[in-house]
Protein backbone atom coordinates (compact mmCIF):
# COMPACT_ATOMS: atom_id res chain seq x y z
CA UNK A 1 0.00 0.00 0.00
CA UNK A 2 3.08 2.35 1.07
CA UNK A 3 4.63 1.59 -1.98
CA UNK A 4 1.34 2.47 -4.51
CA UNK A 5 0.39 5.41 -2.30
CA UNK A 6 3.67 6.88 -3.19
CA UNK A 7 4.08 6.38 -6.92
CA UNK A 8 0.81 8.22 -6.69
CA UNK A 9 2.24 10.75 -4.76
CA UNK A 10 5.05 11.39 -7.30
CA UNK A 11 2.64 10.95 -10.36
CA UNK A 12 0.97 13.79 -8.69
CA UNK A 13 3.96 16.15 -9.84
CA UNK A 14 3.48 15.53 -13.42
CA UNK A 15 -0.36 16.49 -13.41
CA UNK A 16 -0.42 19.25 -11.67
CA UNK A 17 1.72 21.10 -13.62
CA UNK A 18 -0.03 19.89 -17.05
CA UNK A 19 -1.34 22.30 -19.64
CA UNK A 20 -4.99 22.19 -19.66
CA UNK A 21 -5.22 21.49 -23.87
CA UNK A 22 -3.08 18.36 -22.95
CA UNK A 23 -5.59 17.45 -20.31
CA UNK A 24 -8.41 17.86 -22.71
CA UNK A 25 -6.97 16.26 -25.49
CA UNK A 26 -6.46 13.17 -23.04
CA UNK A 27 -10.08 13.30 -21.62
CA UNK A 28 -11.55 13.23 -25.24
CA UNK A 29 -9.17 10.03 -25.92
CA UNK A 30 -10.96 8.87 -22.87
CA UNK A 31 -14.17 9.15 -23.60
CA UNK A 32 -13.63 7.54 -27.21
CA UNK A 33 -12.36 4.89 -25.33
CA UNK A 34 -14.67 3.98 -23.36
CA UNK A 35 -17.23 4.11 -26.32
CA UNK A 36 -15.02 2.11 -28.44
CA UNK A 37 -14.72 -0.53 -25.75
CA UNK A 38 -18.30 -0.52 -24.75
CA UNK A 39 -19.08 -4.21 -25.14
CA UNK A 40 -16.48 -5.28 -22.74
CA UNK A 41 -17.86 -2.70 -20.09
CA UNK A 42 -21.27 -4.54 -20.73
CA UNK A 43 -19.45 -7.89 -20.49
CA UNK A 44 -18.69 -7.05 -17.09
CA UNK A 45 -21.01 -5.45 -15.97
CA UNK A 46 -23.29 -8.60 -17.05
CA UNK A 47 -21.34 -10.56 -14.33
CA UNK A 48 -22.18 -7.70 -11.72
CA UNK A 49 -25.65 -7.81 -12.75
CA UNK A 50 -25.40 -11.56 -11.59
CA UNK A 51 -23.68 -11.73 -8.82
CA UNK A 52 -26.17 -8.79 -7.61
CA UNK A 53 -29.38 -10.79 -8.41
CA UNK A 54 -27.52 -13.50 -6.81
CA UNK A 55 -27.00 -11.57 -3.35
CA UNK A 56 -30.33 -10.44 -3.50
CA UNK A 57 -29.46 -6.61 -4.48
CA UNK A 58 -32.60 -4.49 -4.38
CA UNK A 59 -33.99 -2.87 -7.37
CA UNK A 60 -32.63 0.50 -6.55
CA UNK A 61 -29.23 -0.68 -6.20
CA UNK A 62 -29.41 -3.05 -9.65
CA UNK A 63 -30.58 0.18 -11.39
CA UNK A 64 -27.52 2.13 -9.95
CA UNK A 65 -25.32 -0.94 -11.18
CA UNK A 66 -26.89 -1.77 -14.43
CA UNK A 67 -24.79 -0.65 -17.65
CA UNK A 68 -25.54 -0.61 -21.72
CA UNK A 69 -24.76 1.35 -24.61
CA UNK A 70 -26.84 4.31 -23.81
CA UNK A 71 -25.48 4.33 -20.26
CA UNK A 72 -22.09 4.32 -21.77
CA UNK A 73 -22.37 7.00 -24.44
CA UNK A 74 -23.76 9.14 -21.28
CA UNK A 75 -20.53 7.94 -19.19
CA UNK A 76 -18.44 9.45 -22.31
CA UNK A 77 -20.12 12.23 -22.98
CA UNK A 78 -19.98 13.11 -19.16
CA UNK A 79 -16.28 13.12 -19.54
CA UNK A 80 -16.11 14.96 -22.76
CA UNK A 81 -18.42 17.43 -20.84
CA UNK A 82 -15.62 17.91 -17.98
CA UNK A 83 -12.93 18.21 -20.71
CA UNK A 84 -14.85 21.29 -22.39
CA UNK A 85 -15.39 23.09 -19.21
CA UNK A 86 -12.73 26.36 -18.30
CA UNK A 87 -9.37 25.17 -16.76
CA UNK A 88 -9.84 25.22 -12.62
CA UNK A 89 -6.28 25.52 -12.29
CA UNK A 90 -4.16 28.46 -11.87
CA UNK A 91 -7.00 30.75 -11.71
CA UNK A 92 -6.28 34.00 -9.88
CA UNK A 93 -9.10 34.11 -7.10
CA UNK A 94 -7.70 37.92 -5.90
CA UNK A 95 -4.75 39.74 -6.28
CA UNK A 96 -3.69 43.29 -4.55
CA UNK A 97 -0.96 45.66 -4.17
CA UNK A 98 0.41 46.25 -0.34
CA UNK A 99 1.53 49.42 1.54
CA UNK A 100 5.11 48.05 0.66
CA UNK A 101 4.69 46.93 -2.63
CA UNK A 102 4.35 43.46 -2.70
CA UNK A 103 1.68 42.37 -5.46
CA UNK A 104 -0.02 39.53 -4.12
CA UNK A 105 -2.08 37.05 -5.79
CA UNK A 106 -4.02 33.80 -4.85
CA UNK A 107 -4.24 31.06 -7.15
CA UNK A 108 -6.09 27.97 -7.22
CA UNK A 109 -3.97 24.68 -7.36
CA UNK A 110 -4.99 21.23 -7.56
CA UNK A 111 -4.90 19.35 -4.11
CA UNK A 112 -2.54 16.71 -4.84
CA UNK A 113 -3.85 12.94 -4.09
CA UNK A 114 -7.05 12.29 -3.67
CA UNK A 115 -9.35 9.23 -2.72
CA UNK A 116 -12.65 8.36 -3.45
CA UNK A 117 -14.83 5.82 -1.72
CA UNK A 118 -18.01 4.82 -3.08
CA UNK A 119 -20.94 2.34 -3.99
CA UNK A 120 -22.68 0.63 -6.36
CA UNK A 121 -22.56 3.13 -9.66
CA UNK A 122 -19.77 2.14 -12.33
CA UNK A 123 -20.06 5.57 -14.10
CA UNK A 124 -18.67 7.28 -10.58
CA UNK A 125 -15.19 5.79 -11.69
CA UNK A 126 -15.36 7.16 -15.16
CA UNK A 127 -16.78 10.90 -13.74
CA UNK A 128 -14.36 10.95 -10.50
CA UNK A 129 -11.22 9.60 -12.87
CA UNK A 130 -12.20 12.68 -15.48
CA UNK A 131 -13.00 15.56 -12.97
CA UNK A 132 -9.54 14.51 -10.99
CA UNK A 133 -8.05 14.98 -13.92
CA UNK A 134 -9.22 18.17 -15.22
CA UNK A 135 -8.77 19.69 -11.57
CA UNK A 136 -5.20 17.81 -11.86
CA UNK A 137 -5.24 15.64 -8.53
CA UNK A 138 -4.14 11.94 -8.97
CA UNK A 139 -7.46 9.91 -8.12
CA UNK A 140 -7.10 6.70 -5.77
CA UNK A 141 -10.74 5.23 -6.39
CA UNK A 142 -12.38 2.46 -4.24
CA UNK A 143 -15.78 0.95 -5.66
CA UNK A 144 -18.30 -0.74 -4.44
CA UNK A 145 -17.59 -4.90 -4.39
CA UNK A 146 -20.94 -5.42 -6.20
CA UNK A 147 -19.60 -3.60 -9.01
CA UNK A 148 -15.98 -4.58 -9.40
CA UNK A 149 -15.58 -6.20 -12.72
CA UNK A 150 -17.53 -3.15 -14.36
CA UNK A 151 -15.32 -0.99 -12.23
CA UNK A 152 -11.72 -2.89 -12.97
CA UNK A 153 -12.60 -2.85 -16.95
CA UNK A 154 -13.04 1.31 -17.00
CA UNK A 155 -10.15 1.69 -15.05
CA UNK A 156 -8.01 -0.41 -17.83
CA UNK A 157 -9.59 1.46 -20.38
CA UNK A 158 -8.55 4.69 -19.17
CA UNK A 159 -5.65 3.49 -17.77
CA UNK A 160 -4.48 2.43 -21.14
CA UNK A 161 -5.28 5.48 -22.37
CA UNK A 162 -3.12 7.10 -20.03
CA UNK A 163 -0.37 4.99 -21.24
CA UNK A 164 -0.44 5.75 -25.33
CA UNK A 165 -0.32 9.33 -24.17
CA UNK A 166 3.05 8.57 -21.93
CA UNK A 167 1.40 9.17 -18.46
CA UNK A 168 2.26 7.02 -15.63
CA UNK A 169 -1.53 5.18 -14.58
CA UNK A 170 -0.97 5.92 -11.40
CA UNK A 171 -2.65 9.48 -12.65
CA UNK A 172 -6.04 7.21 -12.34
CA UNK A 173 -6.24 3.63 -10.52
CA UNK A 174 -8.71 1.43 -8.01
CA UNK A 175 -6.99 0.64 -4.82
CA UNK A 176 -5.39 -2.56 -4.55
CA UNK A 177 -6.97 -3.39 -1.76
CA UNK A 178 -10.39 -2.99 -1.72
CA UNK A 179 -10.70 -4.70 1.42
CA UNK A 180 -11.91 -2.95 4.87
CA UNK A 181 -8.34 -3.50 5.96
CA UNK A 182 -7.24 -1.67 2.58
CA UNK A 183 -9.88 1.30 3.33
CA UNK A 184 -8.51 1.51 6.66
CA UNK A 185 -5.03 1.67 5.33
CA UNK A 186 -5.67 4.60 2.91
CA UNK A 187 -7.63 6.57 5.32
CA UNK A 188 -4.62 6.97 7.48
CA UNK A 189 -1.98 7.62 5.18
CA UNK A 190 -1.93 11.64 5.13
CA UNK A 191 1.91 11.21 4.35
CA UNK A 192 0.48 10.53 0.69
CA UNK A 193 -3.34 11.03 0.78
CA UNK A 194 -4.33 14.95 0.40
CA UNK A 195 -8.24 14.11 0.58
CA UNK A 196 -10.74 11.40 1.17
CA UNK A 197 -13.93 11.42 -0.63
CA UNK A 198 -16.32 8.55 1.16
CA UNK A 199 -20.22 8.45 -0.48
CA UNK A 200 -22.59 6.02 0.26
CA UNK A 201 -24.54 4.50 3.09
CA UNK A 202 -24.39 5.74 6.73
CA UNK A 203 -22.28 2.76 7.68
CA UNK A 204 -19.70 3.68 5.36
CA UNK A 205 -19.43 7.58 5.62
CA UNK A 206 -19.05 6.82 10.17
CA UNK A 207 -16.49 4.65 9.21
CA UNK A 208 -14.64 6.94 7.60
CA UNK A 209 -14.93 9.76 9.70
CA UNK A 210 -14.08 8.00 12.56
CA UNK A 211 -10.97 6.49 11.35
CA UNK A 212 -9.55 9.14 9.39
CA UNK A 213 -6.62 10.96 9.57
CA UNK A 214 -6.53 12.13 6.05
CA UNK A 215 -8.70 15.34 5.47
CA UNK A 216 -12.49 14.14 4.92
CA UNK A 217 -15.39 15.94 2.75
CA UNK A 218 -18.46 13.27 3.35
CA UNK A 219 -21.01 12.96 0.89
CA UNK A 220 -23.68 11.66 3.22
CA UNK A 221 -27.38 10.93 2.89
CA UNK A 222 -30.00 12.52 1.54
CA UNK A 223 -33.07 12.79 3.33
CA UNK A 224 -34.62 15.28 1.05
CA UNK A 225 -38.07 16.83 1.44
CA UNK A 226 -40.31 18.79 -0.35
CA UNK A 227 -42.99 20.92 1.30
CA UNK A 228 -46.04 22.04 -0.25
CA UNK A 229 -47.31 25.47 1.28
CA UNK A 230 -50.78 26.54 1.28
CA UNK A 231 -49.87 29.53 -1.05
CA UNK A 232 -48.76 26.32 -3.90
CA UNK A 233 -50.18 26.15 -7.22
CA UNK A 234 -51.28 22.60 -6.35
CA UNK A 235 -51.17 21.37 -10.33
CA UNK A 236 -47.69 22.61 -10.03
CA UNK A 237 -46.97 20.86 -6.57
CA UNK A 238 -48.37 17.99 -7.69
CA UNK A 239 -45.88 17.43 -10.40
CA UNK A 240 -43.15 18.48 -8.52
CA UNK A 241 -44.18 15.72 -5.94
CA UNK A 242 -44.01 13.51 -8.30
CA UNK A 243 -40.93 14.14 -9.66
CA UNK A 244 -38.98 14.33 -6.94
CA UNK A 245 -40.34 10.39 -5.51
CA UNK A 246 -40.52 8.95 -8.81
CA UNK A 247 -38.34 10.28 -11.38
CA UNK A 248 -35.55 7.80 -10.07
CA UNK A 249 -36.32 6.66 -6.11
CA UNK A 250 -33.09 5.32 -5.93
CA UNK A 251 -30.34 8.68 -5.66
CA UNK A 252 -29.62 10.84 -2.82
CA UNK A 253 -31.46 13.98 -4.15
CA UNK A 254 -34.92 12.26 -4.16
CA UNK A 255 -37.76 13.19 -1.84
CA UNK A 256 -38.60 11.07 0.93
CA UNK A 257 -40.97 13.26 2.97
CA UNK A 258 -43.57 15.02 1.65
CA UNK A 259 -45.22 17.96 4.43
CA UNK A 260 -48.42 18.83 3.37
CA UNK A 261 -50.06 22.08 4.68
CA UNK A 262 -53.21 21.23 6.91
CA UNK A 263 -54.91 24.08 4.61
CA UNK A 264 -54.74 22.16 1.50
CA UNK A 265 -54.61 18.96 2.69
CA UNK A 266 -58.03 17.51 2.17
CA UNK A 267 -58.06 19.04 -1.51
CA UNK A 268 -54.24 17.95 -2.50
CA UNK A 269 -53.75 14.60 -0.95
CA UNK A 270 -56.32 12.68 -2.88
CA UNK A 271 -54.68 13.74 -5.94
CA UNK A 272 -51.38 12.84 -4.72
CA UNK A 273 -52.57 9.68 -3.85
CA UNK A 274 -53.96 9.01 -7.43
CA UNK A 275 -50.77 10.20 -9.10
CA UNK A 276 -48.27 8.15 -6.63
CA UNK A 277 -50.40 5.06 -6.72
CA UNK A 278 -50.40 5.01 -10.78
CA UNK A 279 -46.24 5.27 -9.77
CA UNK A 280 -46.87 2.18 -7.79
CA UNK A 281 -45.48 4.40 -4.45
CA UNK A 282 -45.65 3.08 -1.24
CA UNK A 283 -47.39 5.56 1.07
CA UNK A 284 -47.03 5.94 4.60
CA UNK A 285 -48.61 8.94 6.60
CA UNK A 286 -49.28 10.27 10.20
CA UNK A 287 -52.82 10.57 11.65
CA UNK A 288 -54.13 13.24 9.80
CA UNK A 289 -52.80 12.10 7.10
CA UNK A 290 -54.49 8.67 7.59
CA UNK A 291 -57.95 10.42 8.21
CA UNK A 292 -58.06 11.97 4.61
CA UNK A 293 -56.07 9.00 2.16
CA UNK A 294 -55.46 5.14 2.58
CA UNK A 295 -51.74 4.78 3.34
CA UNK A 296 -49.49 3.00 6.13
CA UNK A 297 -48.83 4.29 9.11
CA UNK A 298 -45.95 6.25 8.82
CA UNK A 299 -43.52 5.96 12.37
CA UNK A 300 -41.13 8.38 13.63
CA UNK A 301 -37.98 5.71 12.11
CA UNK A 302 -39.83 6.50 8.91
CA UNK A 303 -39.53 10.44 9.19
CA UNK A 304 -35.66 9.66 9.93
CA UNK A 305 -35.27 6.74 7.06
CA UNK A 306 -33.88 7.42 3.78
CA UNK A 307 -35.63 4.88 2.12
CA UNK A 308 -33.43 4.85 -2.06
CA UNK A 309 -36.66 2.94 -3.04
CA UNK A 310 -40.02 3.98 -4.18
CA UNK A 311 -41.97 4.85 -0.79
CA UNK A 312 -42.66 8.01 0.52
CA UNK A 313 -43.85 9.15 4.30
CA UNK A 314 -46.14 12.09 4.46
CA UNK A 315 -47.02 14.60 7.11
CA UNK A 316 -49.48 17.64 7.84
CA UNK A 317 -48.47 20.05 9.10
CA UNK A 318 -50.41 23.50 10.15
CA UNK A 319 -48.01 26.27 10.00
CA UNK A 320 -44.41 27.39 7.73
CA UNK A 321 -42.74 26.85 11.63
CA UNK A 322 -43.80 23.62 11.81
CA UNK A 323 -42.89 22.48 8.29
CA UNK A 324 -39.37 24.09 9.31
CA UNK A 325 -38.88 22.03 12.48
CA UNK A 326 -39.74 19.31 11.00
CA UNK A 327 -36.82 19.80 8.58
CA UNK A 328 -34.15 20.59 11.05
CA UNK A 329 -35.01 17.63 13.15
CA UNK A 330 -35.11 14.98 10.25
CA UNK A 331 -33.07 16.45 7.36
CA UNK A 332 -30.09 15.46 6.42
CA UNK A 333 -28.40 19.05 4.85
CA UNK A 334 -28.41 17.51 1.25
CA UNK A 335 -31.72 19.18 -0.54
CA UNK A 336 -35.39 20.56 0.64
CA UNK A 337 -38.19 22.66 -1.02
CA UNK A 338 -40.63 24.02 -1.07
CA UNK A 339 -43.98 24.42 -3.13
CA UNK A 340 -45.35 28.35 -2.73
CA UNK A 341 -46.85 31.49 -4.64
CA UNK A 342 -46.26 33.31 -1.28
CA UNK A 343 -42.87 35.13 -1.67
CA UNK A 344 -42.58 35.83 1.91
CA UNK A 345 -42.85 32.15 3.00
CA UNK A 346 -40.44 31.33 0.16
CA UNK A 347 -37.94 33.60 1.25
CA UNK A 348 -38.18 32.40 4.81
CA UNK A 349 -37.80 28.65 4.12
CA UNK A 350 -34.76 29.61 1.60
CA UNK A 351 -32.92 31.73 4.71
CA UNK A 352 -34.15 29.38 7.35
CA UNK A 353 -33.17 26.26 6.38
CA UNK A 354 -29.77 25.16 6.52
CA UNK A 355 -28.81 22.35 3.76
CA UNK A 356 -26.72 22.39 0.56
CA UNK A 357 -29.62 23.53 -1.95
CA UNK A 358 -32.88 24.80 -0.82
CA UNK A 359 -35.67 25.41 -3.34
CA UNK A 360 -38.61 27.22 -4.46
CA UNK A 361 -40.95 25.36 -6.96
CA UNK A 362 -38.77 23.21 -8.13
CA UNK A 363 -38.16 19.63 -7.82
CA UNK A 364 -35.36 18.38 -5.18
CA UNK A 365 -33.96 16.04 -8.47
CA UNK A 366 -31.94 19.37 -9.94
CA UNK A 367 -29.05 18.63 -6.99
CA UNK A 368 -26.83 17.48 -9.55
CA UNK A 369 -23.25 18.62 -11.33
CA UNK A 370 -24.53 17.99 -14.65
CA UNK A 371 -27.90 20.00 -13.72
CA UNK A 372 -26.15 22.73 -12.25
CA UNK A 373 -23.88 23.06 -15.80
CA UNK A 374 -20.35 21.83 -13.50
CA UNK A 375 -20.40 19.03 -16.17
CA UNK A 376 -20.10 16.15 -13.42
CA UNK A 377 -19.30 16.33 -9.76
CA UNK A 378 -17.51 14.01 -7.59
CA UNK A 379 -20.73 13.66 -5.52
CA UNK A 380 -23.12 16.00 -3.33
CA UNK A 381 -20.74 16.86 -0.27
CA UNK A 382 -23.26 17.61 2.92
CA UNK A 383 -20.20 18.84 4.69
CA UNK A 384 -19.83 23.01 4.98
CA UNK A 385 -15.68 22.59 4.47
CA UNK A 386 -14.79 23.22 1.94
CA UNK A 387 -17.20 22.51 -0.56
CA UNK A 388 -20.81 22.10 -0.04
CA UNK A 389 -23.55 20.62 -2.69
CA UNK A 390 -22.65 19.26 -6.03
CA UNK A 391 -18.97 19.06 -5.92
CA UNK A 392 -17.17 19.82 -9.56
CA UNK A 393 -13.47 20.42 -10.51
CA UNK A 394 -13.49 23.62 -8.95
CA UNK A 395 -13.98 22.46 -5.76
CA UNK A 396 -11.31 20.13 -6.16
CA UNK A 397 -8.88 22.62 -6.27
CA UNK A 398 -6.94 24.96 -3.13
CA UNK A 399 -5.05 27.66 -3.29
CA UNK A 400 -1.75 29.25 -2.70
CA UNK A 401 -0.38 32.84 -2.50
CA UNK A 402 2.08 33.87 -5.30
CA UNK A 403 4.15 36.82 -3.66
CA UNK A 404 6.41 39.25 -6.20
CA UNK A 405 8.95 41.86 -4.86
CA UNK A 406 11.45 44.24 -5.93
CA UNK A 407 13.40 43.61 -2.64
CA UNK A 408 11.32 44.14 0.19
CA UNK A 409 12.48 43.07 3.36
CA UNK A 410 10.67 43.12 6.83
Amino acid sequence: MQQYLKEAKEASAVLATMRGDKKNRVLNKIADALERNSALIIEHNRFDMEEGRRNGLSSALMDRLYLDEGRIASMAQAVREIAALKEPVGRILDGWVTDNGLRIEKVSIPIGVVGIIYESRPNVTSDAAALCFKSGNVAILKGGKEAQQSNEAIAKIIQKTLEEEGLPKALISLLPDASREGVAKLIKMDEYVDLIIPRGGEALIRFVNENATVPVVKHDKGLCHTYIHRGADLDEALKIAVNAKCQRPGVCNAMETLIVDSAIADRILPELKRAFDAESTELRGDEETMRIIEVKPATEEDFDTEYLANILSIRIVETLDEAIAHIRKYGSGHSEAIVTDDHRAAERFLNEIDAACVYVNASTRFTDGGAFGFGAEVGISTNKLHARGPMGINDLTTYKYKIYGDGQIR
